[in-house]
């Protein structure tokens, strides 16, 4: 069923922060950031994958005119269009899942969990593209996943009456397993589009992904029946700002990882999860705790140790 929310937005620098968020951070990697939605800031009424089909449109909308001016073509050479899919598909979901986290949980606890994406595709690269792996990456992953359960905060090992949730921790636990999924589907987007290489432009890299994004989000929204109108006046300016940074962070992430190895590209995205805490305090006025902080440390030296590894062994090849 379509429903209209008509009224007037009430809190625009609190949208305007989640604008920028969302438009930034791309758990697909990402751009992940990649995310400002808590219960409280949220665009009223709007499903996540809702802001997920809209950021999609208009990345297509965007990115288009580009594709036709460099004369890419829609589908891609032949023999990587299997990629282009994967990358569509897995990106898109990655996306989702970022948004409906940070519905559910706290933007800096999200942020932290999906931006744990690096270890991952280090183990991940390993697997599928035959990279080295070492002993430090399976340290830095048991690290990455000690930060997640101090995020998360299961009942079993830290009690029945858990401290500093945000909220139902039922949503909790919900958000913490979407970000988690989302930094996996991340992991496996770093992979596929390190596989692609140059040989894919990047502005098709980002068609595939709005394409294919956009066509399961309308799918999944059928499925729900979650269609709403958004509100008149900063909803929608908010929601069309979110596509114009979501293609802004999409096309510079895929060139990024065509210039640079996948390591130093992932060290310097870790600034995301910095962001997000100073975003959060300054715009959302929540403090973090000290769980959330002792995590967020775990997950940043984690994939920094991952992503400078990677760097030094690149430096000492070359």
């Amino acid at each position: 069923m379509l429903r209209n929310n008509s009224k007037p937005n009430p809190n625009p620098t609190k949208r305007l922060c989640f604008a920028m968020c969302c438009g930034k951070s791309n758990p697909n990697t990402a751009d992940t950031g990649e995310s400002s939605l808590t219960k409280g800031t949220k665009i009223d009424g709007v499903h996540a994958v809702e802001i997920s089909a809209i950021r999609c449109f208009f990345q297509m909308v965007f990115v288009l005119p580009a594709m036709i001016y460099y004369k890419t073509g829609f589908l891609g050479p032949r023999g990587q269009r299997i990629f282009l899919f994967l990358r569509g598909f897995l990106g898109s979901n990655a996306m989702i899942l970022l948004y409906y986290a940070v519905q559910q949980m706290p933007l800096a606890d999200a942020t932290v969990i999906v931006f744990s994406n690096p270890v991952f595709t280090a183990v991940l690269a390993w697997i599928f593209l035959k990279e080295k792996c070492t002993v430090w990456d399976f340290v830095f992953t048991i690290f990455t996943l000690a930060g997640v359960i101090l995020i998360a905060r299961p009942p079993f090992l830290f009690g029945s009456r858990v401290s500093g949730i945000e909220g139902d921790y039922t949503n909790h636990v919900k958000g913490t397993i979407a970000a988690f999924t989302g930094a996996v589907g991340a992991a496996c987007t770093f992979v596929v589009l390190r596989k692609m290489g140059k040989s894919v432009h990047y502005y098709l890299s980002v068609w595939y992904y709005a394409v294919i994004g956009l066509i399961e989000c309308v799918i999944a929204l059928f499925v729900i029946d979650e269609w709403t109108i958004p509100f008149c006046g900063w909803d929608r300016w908010i929601l069309m700002l979110i596509g114009v940074l979501g293609i802004a962070g999409q096309t510079f992430l895929t060139k990024a990882l065509q210039l640079e190895k996948a390591g130093p590209v992932a060290l310097m995205r870790t600034i995301d999860v910095v962001l997000a805490f100073i975003f959060q305090f300054l715009f959302l006025n929540r403090k973090p705790t000290w769980w959330s902080l002792g995590g967020a440390l775990c997950v940043i030296s984690s994939t920094s140790g991952v992503a400078l590894r990677k760097w030094y062994s690149s430096t000492r090849k070359n």
